[in-house]
């Protein structure tokens, strides 16, 4: 891989390889954009082939969430850490704190989180080590489990494309197909169900759904049938990559929102839902909840400020539509041009020069 060409290609600032012989910890750090602000964003485990796969999986994560955290109006820029290794195998104190110390050497330019294949009880190891951590334990300031906040921010996100759909965001009499029925999505049918909406639900987690049917009324149907059927909205909040050829001529829907990451499985496939008249909520917008909500802990958490925040989430939806109009680009290029405009415009707004004790220019 030509790492430089390739960090080029997309304007990344900094690649930080971290290696702790005692422990093994083999991690790198993904800096993509600090624009904003310091980069936050989640370390993730995984048992990768190779190393360039975790470098790739870095960059892309990375930038993720530089365009996450700038359309949640987040004073951040993002990044990502990937930690080569099984979760399930190789975990150490020794790691996590070794770790803890190459981003406290960052010196603030860096603060991760929870991610795939890590555990509050990770994040207080790294804790133990630097402040530049959120996601830790009740105990050192933090949020608390942020599936309900983010199931939240999903609902309103829900609520504004429904109004842009069908010109009012209540959904009083709508059917909402979701997809997976765990943490976040069983919060998000709760909201669905107090708004009046008509529920049908799928899980591999039989016990998931009956707890949905009890609770909310909802019908179950099988995994492979939620795609087709007759419903208003389809809210995927379980696997990737399930907007594809197969599955969009099953839609009968006329708005897809829904927490999952990573929704369209390529960019053509938000073009398909654009030309059939479907209203799609980008992913990485509407989920922005949790993060939202982790980010607080940065100043102090505060409950009620962070969740004014997530309310937010409404707006932002709101505003990716119009953008979409205005430019005549589907939704989901809309939401990187939110995304972007703002960057742009932090970085237009502030100087360049610097003024320090040592610069000949700021003295008296």
């Amino acid at each position: 891989m030509e790492i430089f060409k390739r960090m080029e290609s997309q304007d990344y600032e900094q690649l930080v390889f971290c290696q702790d012989k005692t422990s093994g910890l083999k991690a790198i750090i993904c800096i993509h954009d600090t624009t904003l602000g310091p980069a936050l964003g989640g370390t993730r485990m995984w048992n990768y082939k190779s190393e360039e796969e975790a470098i790739e999986d870095a960059i892309r994560l990375g930038r993720g969430m530089t365009y996450k955290n700038a359309a949640a109006g987040l004073n951040l820029g993002g990044g990502k850490t990937v930690i080569i290794g099984d979760p399930l195998k190789d975990k150490n104190e020794e790691m996590f704190r070794a770790f803890g110390r190459f981003i406290q050497g960052l010196n603030g330019r860096y603060i991760t989180a929870e991610d795939v294949g890590t555990t509050v009880a990770d994040m207080d190891l790294i804790h133990e080590e630097t402040d530049f951590v959120t996601g830790v334990s009740e105990a050192f300031g933090s949020s608390g489990n942020p599936s309900p906040v983010t199931a939240y921010g999903c609902f309103l996100g829900i609520k504004a494309a429904a109004k842009e759909a069908f010109g009012d965001d209540s959904l009083e009499g709508k059917t909402v197909t979701v997809q997976g029925v765990g943490n976040v999505a069983f919060t998000l049918c709760r909201h669905l169900h107090e708004d009046g909406a008509k529920l049908i639900v799928t899980d591999i987690n039989k016990e998931a759904v009956q707890r949905a049917v009890e609770e909310f009324g909802a019908t179950a149907v099988e995994p492979d049938e939620i795609y087709s059927q007759e419903a208003d909205i389809f809210a995927p909040c379980a696997l990737g990559a399930i907007i594809n050829d197969e599955t969009i001529p099953q839609l009968k829907v006329k708005v897809v929102a829904g927490s999952a990451n990573n929704q369209l499985k390529e960019e053509r496939h938000g073009d398909m839902l654009e030309e059939r008249g479907i209203v799609y909520a980008p992913d990485f917008v509407i989920n922005a909840g949790g993060v939202i909500n982790v980010a607080d802990e940065l100043y102090g958490y505060n409950q009620e400020r962070a969740m004014k925040r997530v309310e937010t989430i409404y707006d932002s939806i709101t505003r990716i539509f119009a953008i979409s109009k205005r430019d005549g680009i589907p939704s989901y290029q809309a939401a990187d041009r939110l995304a972007e405009e703002r960057i742009e415009r932090i970085r237009r707004s502030r100087s360049q020069f610097l003024r320090n004790e040592h610069n000949i220019l700021s003295r008296r």
